[in-house]
């Protein structure tokens, strides 16, 4: 009992700091830094941590990857962490932090298409409902969205960050054949390295290394979300789904777009529409809905 009640902890607050991440970048956004370059602070400050997590498994237990695993792990780590952030990060720039914790937490959804259009798996009755219902709530996040904003570029930040959650979803169905053979720590720690080399290489060839000039609290803020929204929530819900397992961890995580609401409204003065809030509660009713279905499938 008491190892799923620190699981569920784990998976909890994972989930809180992971929310908090888009509530930083709209927060470094107030001063003059454009999102590759803060995309790289992130990953700068976190990739030795990453790192080292890597170094230390690998020399405690010496795994083994096979020339294949080498490369599907590259594939993945770019794809669900590089790609995505990207797209994240550029996304911010139009859309409040609230909907885009909202647009991104339909990431659920685009594993279940993926599964069903390209692997080929059998998705039940109930799932195709949970479907429906989950890009009705994002139809209304959006549709309400776009009246209540005054930014053109609104339609631009909700297709980026849609596009960052079918990315993000590669990288969720790489992770649910990689994990059991290379372990919860040791993928993610190689899989978030190689995203980290990425975005640098990146950056390298787009700003010749161009990072030394931002205000202070663009650091501070860089930094802040490395450790509290990018380290510490990848292991702490690894740790979590290890001890409590996936399906719960991802009804626990269902947690995200709420904390990120309340974040955003304390820290950037964001306010959801009547309508946005009850696309929340059918974006998350819908995955919610996909997870129970599937626990409910593997049981």
């Amino acid at each position: 009992m008491k190892k799923q009640w620190l699981g569920a902890g784990m998976i909890l607050l994972g989930a809180v700091f992971f929310s908090s991440k888009a509530v930083i970048v709209k927060l470094a956004y107030r001063y003059p830094v454009d999102p590759i370059s803060l995309l790289t602070l992130r990953f700068l400050f976190s990739l030795p941590f990453f790192l080292g997590v890597a170094i230390w498994i690998y020399q405690k237990q010496q795994p083994r990857l096979s020339s294949s695993q080498k490369w599907q792990v590259l594939i993945f780590g770019v794809a669900g962490y590089y790609l995505a952030s990207v797209f994240d990060f550029l996304g911010l720039q139009y859309i409040p932090a609230s909907v885009e914790r909202l647009l991104l937490f339909a990431y659920p959804t685009f594993v279940v298409l993926i599964s069903a259009l390209v692997l080929k798996d059998k998705v039940l009755r109930v799932l195709w409902l949970a479907l429906l219902v989950s890009y009705l709530g994002i139809g209304v996040t959006f549709a309400e969205g776009l009246y209540l904003s005054d930014d053109p570029g609104f339609l631009k930040g909700t297709i980026l960050v849609i596009l960052c959650a079918l990315t993000y979803a590669i990288y969720l169905i790489g992770s649910g054949y990689l994990i059991p053979k290379l372990g919860t720590w040791y993928y993610p720690a190689i899989a978030l390295s190689a995203a980290s080399i990425a975005i640098l290489i990146h950056h390298i060839a787009l700003y010749q290394w161009d990072l030394f000039d931002f205000p202070r609290q663009v650091y501070l803020l860089a930094l802040l979300m490395a450790v509290v929204a990018t380290v510490l929530p990848v292991f702490m819900i690894s740790e979590g789904i290890r001890l409590v397992g996936a399906s719960n961890a991802a009804i626990m995580g269902s947690i995200g777009p709420v904390s990120t609401i309340v974040l955003a409204a304390i820290f950037l003065g964001e306010r959801l529409g009547y309508w946005q809030i009850a696309g929340a509660f059918l974006v998350i009713g819908g995955v919610l809905l996909i997870t129970l279905s599937q626990q409910k499938k593997d049981g």
